[in-house]
């Protein structure tokens, strides 16, 4: 039987989420703590273990009444906790199960953050009801999470759910971060579309389309040019949709999951995204899979404190 209480935390590159929770589910109280990646970020177990450390005197809590903690990094884990470097934090190789185990007393669980907030949103989000889920994240990049029989899918060394880098065409001079070309975030991720706008007018001076006079263009303003009709909007934001839909396809062929939950700050465009996704989808997916539910997250940059409570429970 559970303890009464577990703290989630989600390391990000500037800040530190922590949430302290019932078992249940129920988020108590959530704060931030920053980031200090100085030093190869020798201070954030520290920190992290101080924070947990003031909040349990504060809410007069015994380490007996805590399952534990429930750690989303930045990086790839593997299934002992030992962490494969994380760059952006300095991080190079070391069991971060075990530090922080012994700076806090308390049981620690530690995944890659994308997988963690996927089993969140399984858990108490967009993809609740469900135990088979690929939780895709279109932001930045295009992050993702698979969680299968209710347990994060994370491959031999934790970088399993990295759909951002489907290789999904062949003709792409350009270079992605992961170093090789034609992956699925230069297509569909948030930074993707908005360059597209701008490479589009560049090469096709004679279009008229309401984006020529939107300074500094996001994905958010293509996305609502479309809803406006605006046939330029519409070819771009289609052509991000069709990559991603192609992507999915691939993935169900592998997992066949019961849904796709989708979030991350390109998501908020809300049904045009997502109509345009699953009929991408749908046209080229195994049939036996094209039925595959498509649901909007819910949690938001909470996700990933849900979901390292979840783990703990497992």
């Amino acid at each position: 039987m559970s303890k009464t209480y577990a703290f989630g935390v989600d390391i990000g590159g500037t800040t530190i989420k922590m949430g302290l929770f019932e078992t249940n589910g129920k988020l108590l109280e959530m704060w931030e703590i920053p980031t200090r990646t100085e030093a190869d970020g020798k201070f954030i177990l520290n920190d992290i273990a101080q924070a947990v450390d003031d909040k349990l005197k504060e809410k007069k809590i015994s380490t007996l009444d805590v399952e534990g903690i429930g750690l989303g990094v930045p990086g790839p884990v593997g299934s002992d906790g030992t962490v494969f470097k994380c760059v952006n934090l300095g991080w190079d190789v070391f069991n971060v199960e075990h530090r922080l185990s012994v700076l806090t007393g308390l049981r620690v669980k530690a995944g890659n953050d994308a997988n963690v907030a996927a089993l969140g949103e399984m858990w108490q989000g967009g993809g609740a009801g469900y135990q088979n889920i690929v939780m895709v994240t279109l932001g930045t990049g295009v992050g993702g999470g698979i969680i299968i029989d209710g347990h994060i899918l994370p491959g031999i060394n934790g970088a399993a759910g990295e759909i951002g880098h489907l290789p999904v065409e062949d003709d792409q001079p350009e270079t992605c971060t992961c170093g090789n070309q034609g992956c699925l975030e230069q297509y569909s991720s948030a930074t993707a579309v908005a360059r597209s706008v701008q490479r589009y007018l560049d090469e096709h001076p004679e279009a008229e389309t309401s984006l020529r006079s939107v300074q500094n263009i996001e994905a958010k303003d293509v996305f609502d040019a479309a809803k406006q009709d605006d046939k330029v909007a519409l070819e771009l934001t289609e052509r991000a949709c069709a990559y991603l839909g192609k992507g999915l396809a691939m993935i169900a062929c592998v997992v066949n999951p019961e849904a796709f939950v989708i979030g991350g700050g390109m998501a908020r465009a809300g049904e045009i995204l997502m109509e345009s996704v699953r009929r991408n989808f749908k046209q080229k997916a195994f049939h036996a899979s094209r039925e595959t539910e498509f649901k909007e997250a819910k949690l938001g940059n909470n996700a990933g404190i849900y979901g390292g409570v979840r783990m703990l429970l497992e």
